[in-house]
């Protein structure tokens, strides 16, 4: 079992050497946004950013999921090269018709955008940003199903050396605002496109094949749903405060979520990269319950962790992106907005028994049906709550999302989660991050005070008896906790990997 669960996380350790790399671009990034646009231009920024997001998950139509599953799955793996094809050329035509019809609105309809502060060079430059993330995404996909790991973190580091060079001069030196920073991302994914292909190019055969096509949409489709209705309990959120209070509340709100994306970009990314191929290669091992139990409980570990120690620090974090003045307050809603990043990484989890079984379609019933509540409990509160209301609504959606998607999954596969292990962590982690409220100023004293706390959770869970003997056996034995900690780094040894095939460890 250990095995297995050392296979897992190193997988997402590699692939979070790509996502640390796109936080510490973002410490550099933020700031020139922050300091070369207005309050008001940011959260312009802001908007389209997530409209780019929101617009590339409805555009590849599920085929990112549909590749991996495709690929692993004993039934198509032969057709691997011809599925690759395919899906090249399907997702090709169907993103440059999003080009095709925005080039029209924007050259017949100028008058749309005469006197916005959206432009229609904005929308244009989108669209091509929209086609050439939609190809990436599909050939990165395609890299994480062969389990290329290294490959997929040396090119994505260097889609954000890219888009870090091209910022730098097209906002910061060039002083071009939002169309600066739609270059950026535009010449970024243009030259990475360039990379993915040498590698993809000689995996193709020629070969469009109906079938695979009818599979991969039957799969991938329902997914279009989940991604839009998990885009939109994540992101709809700005467009509402958009509406109810003005751009400049969004470039509060859009700092906060920002901040709290680093959780996401350092622990639950990496985590979802290395997840489904993973949990495809051990379904139906001995023991596969078991590890997917274990992994809820050792990755919501991690995310509780790492929530208690951003939401403890979050003042300074957005005095070191933003400086002193109109984003002070942004740290408030940054821990709820935290919290909810942690039900979001332990749904991943929750959903496996749907993926595996292929109930994809329940998956956006779900996710549809959160983001529905979501935007409900926006228009109520905002009006009179203003952001934390809405960091609050997203909270309450992530956890009806997260616990809605256990239930339905355990319907077809039923995994003996330990519910239990995790609700104590979610209370002592909650309550912990608390504490910021009471210490918002920043001082010396309070960070090591905050550090001592962050240090203090897996101590009081121990307390708890939250640990298991075998779990202990490593934590409480400094060699093996080296031994073990080494092992992540160096690679699991022929006879770990075959006891992870082939059974169980401890």
């Amino acid at each position: 079992m250990l095995a297995r669960l050392k296979t897992t996380i190193q997988q997402s350790f590699i692939y979070s050497l790509s996502n640390v790399a796109a936080k510490a671009v973002g410490v550099i990034l933020l700031p020139i946004y922050l300091h070369n646009l207005s309050v008001a231009s940011f959260g312009v920024w802001d908007l389209f950013d997530t409209t780019i997001q929101i617009l590339a998950e409805i555009v590849i139509l599920g085929q990112a999921s549909a590749i991996v599953f495709l690929n692993n799955s004993e039934e198509y793996k032969v057709q691997k090269a011809s599925t690759l094809y395919t899906l090249t050329i399907s997702i090709l035509l169907f993103a440059s018709l999003l080009v095709i019809i925005t080039e029209a609105i924007t050259n017949f309809y100028p008058v749309l955008f005469s006197g916005s502060l959206v432009q229609s060079d904005y929308i244009r430059i989108s669209a091509y940003i929209i086609l050439l993330r939609v190809m990436n995404s599909l050939f990165f996909a395609k890299i994480r199903a062969e389990e290329e790991a290294k490959y997929y973190t040396v090119v994505s580091v260097i889609r954000v050396l890219l888009i870090t060079g091209f910022t730098i001069y097209f906002v910061g030196y060039m002083q071009r605002g939002i169309i600066g920073g739609l270059y950026s991302f535009a010449l970024a994914e243009i030259l990475v496109i360039v990379i993915l292909l040498v590698k993809v190019i000689p995996q193709m055969q020629t070969k469009f094949s109906k079938e695979i096509l009818s599979v991969a949409f039957k799969f991938g489709f329902p997914l279009v749903f989940s991604s839009l209705g998990f885009m939109l309990l994540n992101l709809s959120d700005r467009y509402i405060i958009k509406l109810l209070l003005g751009a400049k509340y969004v470039g509060i709100y859009g700092l906060g979520y920002r901040v709290a994306g680093v959780l996401n970009m350092f622990l639950i990314l990496p985590f979802s990269l290395s997840l489904m191929p993973i949990a495809y290669k051990y379904f139906g091992q001995p023991d596969d319950k078991r590890f997917y139990s274990k992994l809820m409980t050792y990755s919501s570990f991690m995310f509780v962790w790492g929530f208690i120690f951003l939401s403890l620090f979050s003042p300074e974090i957005v005095r070191v992106f933003a400086g002193k003045g109109n984003y002070d307050s942004t740290f408030l809603v940054i821990p709820v907005i935290l919290l909810s990043y942690v039900f979001s990484g332990m749904r991943l989890t929750a959903q496996i028994g749907m993926l595996l079984t292929k109930n994809t379609k329940y998956i956006a019933w779900i996710t549809i049906s959160a983001a529905a509540l979501n935007i409900i409990l926006n228009f109520i509160f905002i009006p009179v709550y203003g952001i934390i209301a809405a960091a609050a609504n997203t909270l309450i959606s992530f956890i009806l999302f997260y616990y809605v998607s256990q239930l339905i999954s355990n319907r077809h596969f039923k995994i003996p989660y330990e519910n239990a292990k995790l609700a104590l962590m979610i209370i002592v982690g909650s309550l912990m991050a608390c504490v910021v409220y009471l210490l918002p100023a920043i001082s010396i004293g309070n960070m090591i005070l905050k550090l001592f706390i962050t240090a203090l959770f897996p101590i009081v869970l121990f307390v708890f008896k939250f640990y298991e003997k075998a779990e202990l056996e490593i934590l409480l034995n400094p060699k093996k906790l080296l031994e073990f900690i080494k092992g992540l780094f160096q690679g699991a040894k022929k006879s770990e990997i075959e006891s992870a095939y082939g059974g169980i460890d401890e």
